[in-house]
């Protein structure tokens, strides 16, 4: 499995002592306010287990994040295969991380390590990210991170019931344009 380090940062496999913060992180409205429903503890375990069983399998991921001089959990990002219901096909990145970890540029750090994976290691010919199009917090960490969006891609999610959070966007970055970024 690939642990990812950026200059504050480590994306790595799931740990025991995760479960707890992350639970409290998705059980969290605010650090939810954006899906449909908090999260159970139990629903919390189980996403912990999926992550890390596709970590192990495929070797990425939705990495843990922790921070690099605390070894404080704080989240998570990564890449995953778009949902088989889903309008589009794809690489998907995305994060989430704990309200204490807002505002210090984790998700943009963390989520450029999580692209440059994708297009160095897996060669991925784009990858693409999905929010509610209401959460104006990630769509401006994909815009720092240099994706780009076209409101034809606009969506209503089939998986997020009729209501103000089933509008979707996605944004994309190609894999020429994360190079021509990088040089």
């Amino acid at each position: 499995m690939a642990e990812l380090r950026t200059a504050r940062l480590v994306l790595r496999g799931w740990r025991e002592a995760d479960l707890e913060p992350w639970a409290a992180m998705n059980a969290d409205p605010e650090v939810r306010a954006y899906f449909p429903d908090v999260l159970t503890r139990e629903q919390s375990e189980a996403s912990v287990a999926a992550f890390q069983a596709d970590l192990d399998q495929r070797g990425w991921g939705w990495w843990a994040v922790e921070v690099l001089a605390t070894g404080e959990f704080i989240g998570f990002t990564g890449l995953d295969p778009v949902e088989e219901d889903m309008p589009f096909t794809g690489v998907e990145a995305g994060w989430r991380l704990a309200r204490p970890a807002w505002g210090y540029g984790y998700a943009t750090e963390a989520a450029t390590a999580a692209l440059a994976f994708g297009f160095a290691s897996l060669e991925l010919p784009e990858i693409l990210a999905v929010t509610a199009a209401t959460n104006l917090r990630s769509q401006a960490v994909m815009r720092r991170i240099g994706m780009t969006y076209d409101p034809a891609d606009d969506f209503d999610d089939p998986t997020v019931p009729d209501g103000p959070l089933r509008r979707s966007v996605v944004y994309r970055m190609p894999a020429e344009r994360q190079r021509a970024l990088r040089r």
